[in-house]
């Protein structure tokens, strides 16, 4: 229950984000509604593995890297794992399309703090 409530938190925080920050966007598959949420739900998903399996080993080799920026350098990580998402994406003909590196940076911190704010609402009590 935790995963799908995780994937759906994702899913909104990455609409939002696509309607703050005009560099990322996403195309779905169809034009209806019912296509638009479930390629929101895809990319959410898409992200959500990027993220435990790639991101998770850029983090432990890059560990030094995080010490010594003091952790400047997740922005730059997350707006490229943000761009593999686009990448994987473009594969299967649809999904996430980011215009460049720097809109993906821009939009990997909007998505997280997004993320993050919403966790807050949605967060389920221990």
């Amino acid at each position: 229950m935790r995963f799908l409530l995780k994937i759906a938190v994702s899913a909104f925080a990455l609409w939002l984000t696509t309607l703050i920050v005009s560099g990322v966007r996403v195309v779905p598959y169809e034009d209806s509604d019912l296509a638009t949420v479930l390629t929101y739900l895809l990319i959410a998903l898409i992200f959500g593995v990027v993220n435990a399996t790639v991101g998770t080993f850029i983090r432990i080799v890059g560990f030094p890297l995080y010490v010594l920026t003091l952790g400047l350098i997740s922005f730059i990580v997350n707006g490229l794992l943000l761009l593999i998402v686009d990448w994987i994406s473009g594969l299967i003909g649809f999904g996430l399309e980011v215009d460049g590196f720097w809109w993906g940076v821009l939009g990997a911190l909007v998505l997280g703090v997004i993320s993050w704010l919403i966790g807050l609402v949605v967060r389920p009590r221990d």
